[in-house]
């Protein structure tokens, strides 16, 4: 087996490995979520587990596509250099962009250019004079 022939089947295994972390992330996510949900459900009520439920599988379904994003990237890059690989894998990013995209506004409820940025803590606000006078 020449070193080639080794760093392919390295490669290989690398991008199985993103595959099943991924796919894992997205299974384990979604169990993890419902599980969640449910204890919610019985301290807060059926409308804020379902609010729960929703985030966190968005939230595993968005790290498990980054996670597949990488297995594509490496494998491409890596194992099949070929044009028509390159071009496979930029409808995927783009389909996996668009969809990661779609989720993140759907989970903060505005598009990313339009988020207020988070309140700075009271010993910003101290430090720079704003804060209330004593």
């Amino acid at each position: 087996m020449t070193s080639d022939e080794r760093f392919d089947r390295l490669m290989e295994l690398v991008v199985h490995g993103f595959e099943l972390a991924g796919v894992a992330v997205l299974v384990i996510g979604a169990l993890a979520a419902f599980v969640h949900a449910a204890l919610v459900a019985r301290r807060d009520g059926a409308a804020t587990a379902y609010e729960t439920a929703r985030r966190s599988v968005g939230r595993a379904i968005l790290l498990g596509l980054e996670l597949l994003i990488i297995a594509d990237i490496v494998l491409t890059i890596t194992v099949d250099a070929t044009l028509d690989s390159a071009l496979a894998l930029g409808l995927i990013v783009i389909v996996r962009t668009f969809l990661s995209f779609s989720l993140e506004v759907e989970l903060e409820g505005s598009l990313p250019w339009r988020r207020r940025p988070a309140p700075s803590g009271q010993g910003a606000a101290d430090a720079s004079g704003e804060g209330p006078s004593a």
